[in-house]
């Protein structure tokens, strides 16, 4: 599973020029699924992502987590982030996981993150949607996970 992370303001998620989701202060979590990812990826990359600590505390420090800031996250499924661009111009997405093991993957992503922050914390897009979203990235702060590479 790969999962970029972004600080944000604010975020909105329109899809078909309706507003889907929005936060204010939070994260938003492009993730991103293989086939052979499981449970335990999902788990890293979601406890990673709401214990990392990327917001600045009253020195202006980054060192407070998404739950010490009382912020939100807004979690969006992206198969392209395992598109694999080593031959030609045109990415190849054969390493994305297909819609019958990606949906469940997701919403595995969803409940977890409900588990720890609480349903009203947590916003989505649609999977498989024409999704638009604007932010307002706050650092600007972008993080990279795989939880194949955990070193990354």
């Amino acid at each position: 599973m790969r999962t970029i992370i972004q600080r944000v303001s604010e975020c909105t998620l329109k899809v078909n020029g309706e507003i889907v989701s929005q936060i204010d202060l939070g994260l938003l979590l492009l993730c991103g699924y293989e086939t052979e990812d499981t449970l335990e990826d999902i788990q890293y990359c979601i406890n990673k992502s709401i214990n990392m600590r990327i917001f600045n505390d009253h020195e202006e420090k980054m060192n407070l987590s998404v739950q010490d800031v009382n912020g939100q996250i807004m979690i969006v499924s992206q198969f392209t982030l395992h598109a694999k661009t080593k031959k030609g111009n045109r990415p190849s997405f054969i390493e994305a996981a297909r819609p019958e093991i990606a949906i469940p993957l997701y919403q595995t992503t969803i409940s977890l993150a409900e588990e720890v922050l609480g349903k009203e914390k947590i916003k989505t897009g649609i999977f498989g949607a024409d999704m638009k979203i604007s932010l307002l990235n706050d650092g600007p702060v972008t993080i990279i996970l795989d939880s194949k590479n955990k070193d990354y």
